[in-house]
């Protein structure tokens, strides 16, 4: 069933969201070579408790740390560790904050050091796929309009689209319905109606969209080793069109 949501209930949630992009504008000058992705979790969870919020990930599941750090092969729900970036890396960091009883979800992929043109590339497709989503909401359209526009302009530049994760409806709770697919027809699936509440967060691979999971349970990488980078919003649909959430004016970088 998916919960819609009214506009008293989005002004407090919104709240939420842009807390969420915010963790990821003061992250980012951390994020260099020679950091371990441990240390990135801890400056993120002390950034998200100083603002009274709770980091959504932590104990969620029993996932130990409160957000995920996906590394170059890694594809999503990296576990922080003593792992430390090098130079060329690429870094997913997903930041979901729970204040006042509404979830806010982001993710970006951030460049670490110099980036190599391979990555550079898949970033920036990434990215631009995640917009191309995004601009297709507002009622009346269909879920599969989503997932068809990031797949062609995705698909079109040569890569892949993970198939297993998906985008997904969110509010008072971390996962609600609806299911937001990657992929997908367009005019199918179910209408975009105003008050529903859902993330778009493609997963674009280099190489096959194949992936397994490690012993941990939790991270996923790609098969074939090759480099996948993602991007995420917590979208609002309103009367007349879509409010991003969890992007801040002016300061927000996709």
């Amino acid at each position: 069933m998916i919960n819609y949501k009214t506009k008293e209930e989005i002004a407090v949630m919104k709240e939420s969201c842009q807390l969420a992009a915010e963790v990821l504008i003061m992250i980012e000058p951390y994020v260099k070579p020679g950091v371990t992705t441990e240390r990135l979790n801890q400056i993120c969870h002390d950034y998200i408790v100083s603002k009274g919020a709770v980091p959504s990930p932590l104990n969620y599941r029993g996932f130990p740390k409160s957000i995920c750090t996906s590394v170059n092969e890694e594809i999503c729900h990296g576990i922080p560790s003593d792992r430390k970036l090098r130079n060329g890396d690429i870094v997913n960091l997903d930041i979901t904050t729970y204040l006042k009883g509404f979830h806010g979800d982001t993710s970006r992929t951030f460049f670490v050091g110099s980036p190599r043109k391979k990555a550079e590339k898949l970033v920036e497709v990434c990215k631009e796929a995640l917009q191309r989503g995004i601009e297709v909401v507002k009622p009346g359209a269909k879920l599969g309009d989503i997932g068809a526009s990031i797949q062609s302009f995705a698909e079109g530049h040569g890569y892949s689209i993970v198939r297993e994760f998906c985008g997904h409806g969110i509010g008072n709770e971390f996962h609600e319905e609806p299911q937001i697919l990657h992929y997908g027809n367009f005019g199918e699936g179910l209408e975009i109606k105003e008050g529903m509440v859902f993330t778009i967060e493609p997963m674009v691979n280099l190489g096959k969209p194949d992936l397994k999971i490690l012993a941990d349970k939790w991270t996923a990488v790609t098969l074939d080793g090759q480099i996948s980078a993602q991007f995420e919003h917590t979208l609002y649909v309103t009367d007349t069109g879509v409010d991003v959430m969890t992007r801040l004016d002016g300061k927000t970088k996709f």
